[in-house]
């Protein structure tokens, strides 16, 4: 056992965070935590650590655990050259770090220090896709247990064997990584519901039978006229009797309703169906064109005679390392600069993190219904989804934390009637729920789509057509992300082939110049013989280095 925990208890100010009876972590335990924005994970997080102590409750560490944490800076400030080297990061840490590279510090710097157990806040936050995979394959290369909190779905299952969800204060967990998570959530919405119909039923039943046994009771016939005193004597009681009884039964069933157990109705999740009849057709076969795109800044060459051309009706994902230029790229799209052209008609819809849309004094929902082309009943229904339930529609833009900004953001862009949208990270922030929210309205979307992210899985749901930028230039291809990738690794293997190959030919010669170093003849040369040595078995390092 490497955390044990027991009545745990978490409040800031009058919110009762986290309350927790108990929770144990254990060596190669591998969890996951998931939950809403605010739901208490980081604060889990941080008391398992014993980063931060709890108002109740006590928590035991045994031995030692490292932290990555997007707020913080390592401990360590220095690592060694071999882990700087397969995290591309310079040896010391410097606040002058891009983000992306002051997670792969934390990460290189936490798997130096060889602990049994890991505790990681978003580490592949700020990161391309190739700084994410290395975070992958890196933690899962790590022979401690790990505890992980991230909205990587990919990520998720691939690391986690166990998943913690944070919901009203309390924690559930669940066996398996986060697609097993989703599919016991299913099974238990399935059955909540089906118990709930059950119940419905069965008191439906119960009251009929109370009012049925009520009727009988009104139709008992009073005593005839004809009969002698004694005979309606006899009559009466005989009513009285049969009247207790129907009376006794229908308490009975009274009861038997109190003693049922009550059952709420699940919350139903209502399909959202963007009906786009309002908005404006384009009729152009292509809506976006760039011819010799060359854009630099200072001696850093962003695009050099790149150029590209976006279909209508293509959903594409911009993707590349960090820094080659995409965010440029949409700005230099939305500036319509001379070398990209728009097709006419073209009513763009720009989504930013640095860039708000909302007016800060309105409501979110006078905010999302100023430009809606759909009435308010569907905006309540999607505000609902992205879980901005009942009154909380009425808050006001100003006080809204990052990720509720960035749903109301982009409830407001999909409302509205635009017929392109062009998307800078739009999951960014986002719990996920309201990930898979976006994802599911975006999936739907009729019109065209250009956009930006590092997320895996939501690219390959969204996406038909992949954008690279490699090597200053622009790269099409059509198809979704994993039949992207499947070709990439198709070609590395080939690639990776022809190297082993080689490697295979240049060891084989090496076999040879060392046996005639060891016994040469007359006419081996000793000296080219020591060069030559040298130089295969740089080749051969050099070639493993790119097999690596």
């Amino acid at each position: 056992m490497l955390v044990e925990c027991r009545n745990l208890k978490k409040s800031y100010g009058d919110r009762l965070i986290l309350d927790i009876e108990s929770l144990c972590i254990y060596a190669q335990d591998r969890i996951g935590i998931v939950g809403v924005n605010g739901a208490g994970k980081t604060t889990l997080l941080n008391l398992l650590s014993q980063r931060i102590e709890p108002d109740e409750g006590w928590v035991k560490l045994y031995g030692k655990c490292s932290c990555i944490s997007q707020l913080e800076i390592p401990e360590e400030k220095t690592i060694q050259q071999e882990m700087a080297s397969k995290f591309k990061i310079p040896q010391t840490y410097r606040e002058s770090m891009s983000g992306g590279e002051k997670n792969r510090f934390k990460l290189a710097a936490s798997l130096s220090q060889n602990n049994a157990l890991i505790f990681a806040d978003e580490p592949t936050s700020n990161m391309d896709i190739e700084g994410i995979q290395l975070v992958e394959k890196s933690l899962a290369e790590f022979s401690g247990a790990l505890v992980l909190i991230s909205h990587d779905r990919d990520l998720l299952d691939s690391l986690c064997a166990k998943i913690i969800e944070v919901d009203e204060g309390k924690i559930k967990i669940y066996s398996g990584n986060y697609s097993e998570y989703i599919k016991q959530k299913t099974k238990e919405r399935e059955l909540a519901q089906f118990e709930y119909e059950q119940y419905v039923k069965e008191k439906k039943r119960l009251e009929k039978v109370i009012i049925s046994t009520r009727e009988k009771v009104k139709s008992m016939r009073k005593t005839p006229r004809r009969m002698g005193n004694s005979e309606a004597r006899l009559h009466k009681m005989g009513n009285q009797t049969a009247k207790a009884n129907l009376d006794r039964a229908i308490k009975n069933v009274e009861a038997r309703i109190q003693h049922l157990e009550i059952k709420e109705e699940p919350q139903k999740i209502e399909k959202i169906k963007l009906d786009i009849r309002d908005v404006q057709k384009i009729y152009s076969k292509v809506i976006i064109e760039g011819k010799e795109l060359n854009k630099s800044f200072g001696e850093k060459i962003i695009f050099k005679n790149a150029q590209f051309h976006i279909e209508n009706g293509a959903k594409v994902g911009l993707i590349g390392p960090n820094g080659c230029g995409k965010t440029t790229l949409l700005k230099m799209i939305l500036k319509q600069e001379p070398s990209i052209k728009i097709a006419p008609n073209i009513r763009i819809g720009y989504f930013s993190q640095e860039l708000s849309i909302l007016d800060e004094n309105k409501s979110i929902l006078d905010n999302v219904m100023a430009e809606s082309v759909y009435n308010e009943s569907f905006v309540r229904i999607l505000l609902a989804r992205l879980l901005f339930k009942g009154d909380s529609v009425y808050k006001k833009v100003g006080i809204l934390s990052g990720g509720e900004r960035v749903k109301a953001s982009f409830a407001k862009i999909i409302c509205s009637d635009f017929n392109l949208l062009i998307l800078d990270e739009p999951t960014n922030y986002l719990d996920l729920n309201s990930l898979e929210v976006v994802e599911e309205v975006l999936r739907d979307y009729e019109h065209s789509l250009l956009f930006v992210s590092h997320d895996r899985r939501f690219i390959n749901s969204v996406a038909n057509q992949i954008m690279i930028i490699e090597d200053h230039k622009l790269k099409i291809f059509k198809g979704g992300y994993e039949e992207y990738m499947a070709g990439r690794t198709e070609v590395r293997n080939r690639v990776k082939d022809q190297i082993k190959e080689e490697i295979l030919l240049l060891e084989t010669r090496l076999t040879e110049v060392i046996s005639k170093i060891s016994m040469p003849s007359k006419k081996d040369n000793p000296e080219r013989l020591e060069v030559e040595y040298r130089e295969i078995l740089g080749k051969i390092c050099r070639l493993k280095n790119l097999l690596e």
